[in-house]
């Protein structure tokens, strides 16, 4: 059974990365990929429903007019079970706390170690989505 997973970031060669680094995941039919680039674009993604099951939102905490900590605010309040978890880079610390404070699942330290998200995908709590 396929799950979806929605990547939030503004940098267009993120999608790139991503679709690479998962490349047998979707091939398997393991994950589906979906990408916005802004707050904005995945508030609409959510409101549309996405399908297969959406079980984690993967979002950069630095993009321009909605940040990361904007964006998980809201998805808490529309989707209070929804995994989300944040990107941060070194150095974010006030904004991991804050992120933390607003119900963050789990951090990803740029750049991306893909054995390590892939492991913590494995990890997300059954009930999710």
């Amino acid at each position: 059974m396929s799950v979806s997973i929605l990547v939030v970031d503004d940098e267009p060669d993120v999608a790139d990365l991503f679709r690479q680094r998962f490349r047998r995941e979707a091939r398997d039919g393991t994950y589906v990929l979906h990408f916005a680039d802004s707050g904005e674009d995945a508030l609409g993604k959510l409101d549309g429903g996405v399908r297969p099951e959406l079980i984690v939102i993967l979002s950069d905490i630095n993009m321009p007019g909605m940040d990361g900590l904007e964006l998980l605010r809201e998805i808490k309040r529309r989707r209070p079970e929804l995994p989300v978890m944040m990107v941060t880079a070194y150095g974010d610390d006030e904004r991991r706390r804050r992120a933390a404070e607003y119900g963050a699942f789990e951090f990803v330290t740029k750049p991306v170690d893909f054995d390590v998200l892939k492991d913590q995908l494995r990890r997300l709590p059954p009930t999710a989505g």
